[in-house]
């Protein structure tokens, strides 16, 4: 009997990535063939086309706060009470400190390349003002705290929700813990129920992915149409800082640490190639995770008991990568806006992107939706057919190439504060690092 085949099967079957990337040649190569045309011709593209890019980044902006609601309560509750002692406490600061400072590299290399800098993006006219004026560290930090938090899911004001919903999912994971049988178990149906909300939201941004290539390709093409070819050159230079950014931070930071622990770092590369070879190609840290592991211990010396927690909770709330990755990001779309960030805005973006590292980093499309918190925590509102959407999908676009590097750096930290926390427990096998 033969298989009944759907008339789109041939599309929704492809590769994704293939297919995002296709959009993103074809709309540079028909922006750039009207952008030769007459001004008119281009006008005309842009005013029935872009409806196609406007409903795509409103289908994004539509999933972003349930999606950091639900992910990082479950992320958060996780983290079973039992094992947050010495080993606990001691990778999650690290997978914290280190965020902090992979976002921090990231801005600074983007304020030395300063990609996308003269690029004067345009939207539309009647929308060009829409971006917020940032508040000051001291306003923001204070603001963290919601004082209703209903009201921050109903503006949508990112780092409220994503401060309530960290402390929501401890609380959730201490009751779950509790000598009181019933509370527990009642604890654990909530849990089970925020996970499956988080898992329902993964299968919607899924959903929403698929239509990602025919939406990159209608904004690609009039930002190619109003921009013309110079619009390549900023797009080389984020790709340029992010992975001078993502090789900074593997030497200085993780060759940092491993030197306090008297532990080799062309050692650790040598034991962790094979992971770090699998992540950047199947970008996905939880994925690789049985590689992950088996090299950690075969390889590297962590012993079980330390990498069957310290491993899959890095592959959840660690994100290094993606934290230099929405540095210099942001700082593109605000330079290609004509809106450089301030000092506070980067600030923020430090602020946020480490916050947000609890959970976030296992939502499919994480650094597509992570960069649109960040851009709307500083002020840069992704509005439908603003210069701001036109820039985040130019990022869109070479997603999949910085994601490959991003998610390599991230199972990379991973191992390596792993065993630097075995090391410290003083349970890491020397041995394999003679």
């Amino acid at each position: 009997m033969s298989e009944n085949k759907g008339m789109l099967d041939w599309y929704f079957k492809s590769n994704l990535l293939s297919r995002i990337l296709i959009g993103l040649i074809a709309g540079a190569v028909v922006g750039i063939a009207l952008g030769y045309g007459d001004p008119g011709t281009v006008k005309g593209f842009v005013d029935n086309t872009k409806f196609f890019g406007d409903i795509f980044i409103r289908l994004l902006k539509m999933i972003v706060v349930p999606v950091i609601l639900f992910s990082l309560i479950a992320g958060a509750a996780s983290i079973a009470p039992s094992r947050l002692g010495r080993v606990g406490v001691k990778i999650v600061l690290y997978y914290l400190l280190t965020s902090a400072v992979a976002v921090t590299i990231g801005l600074v290399f983007a304020n030395i390349l300063q990609p996308g800098d003269g690029m004067n993006i345009v939207g539309n006219e009647a929308i060009k003002g829409k971006v917020a004026e940032s508040p000051t560290i001291v306003t923001i930090l204070l603001n963290i705290v919601p004082t209703n938090p209903a009201e921050s899911l109903a503006k949508g004001d990112v780092l409220p929700i994503i401060f309530f919903s960290v402390l929501f999912g401890l609380a959730i994971s201490y009751v779950k813990d509790a000598k009181d049988a019933a509370l527990a178990k009642h604890a654990e149906n909530l849990f089970q129920l925020i996970n499956a909300a988080a898992e329902t939201m993964y299968r919607l941004v899924r959903g929403i992915m698929q239509y990602a290539p025919i939406g990159v390709f209608f904004l690609i093409a009039i930002v190619f149409a109003q921009q013309g070819p110079k619009a390549l050159g900023p797009l080389l230079m984020v790709t340029l800082a992010v992975y001078l950014g993502l090789v900074a931070h593997l030497f200085l930071c993780y060759g940092g640490f491993l030197a306090v622990f008297n532990l080799g770092l062309f050692r650790f590369l040598k034991g962790a190639n094979e992971a770090m070879i699998t992540a950047f190609v199947t970008r996905s840290s939880s994925g690789t995770l049985p590689v992950t592991m088996r090299v950690s211990e075969e390889n590297l010396g962590v012993p079980r008991n330390i990498s069957s927690f310290t491993l899959p909770l890095g592959a959840t709330i660690n994100m290094d990568g993606t934290a230099i990755y929405l540095g210099v990001c942001a700082m593109f779309i605000g330079y290609a806006t004509g809106h450089p960030l301030t000092i506070d805005q980067q600030l923020t973006v430090v602020i946020t992107a480490t916050l947000a590292s609890i959970g976030t980093a296992g939502v499919p499309g994480a650094g597509a939706i992570m960069l649109l918190m960040v851009l709307e925590s500083i002020g840069l509102k992704v509005e439908t057919g603003s210069a701001v959407a036109a820039a985040y999908a130019m990022i869109l676009g070479i997603d999949a190439l910085l994601d490959m590097g991003r998610t390599s750096l991230n199972v990379t930290g991973d191992m390596a504060g792993s065993a630097i926390v075995a090391k410290a427990e003083k349970e890491l096998d020397v041995e394999k690092w003679a």
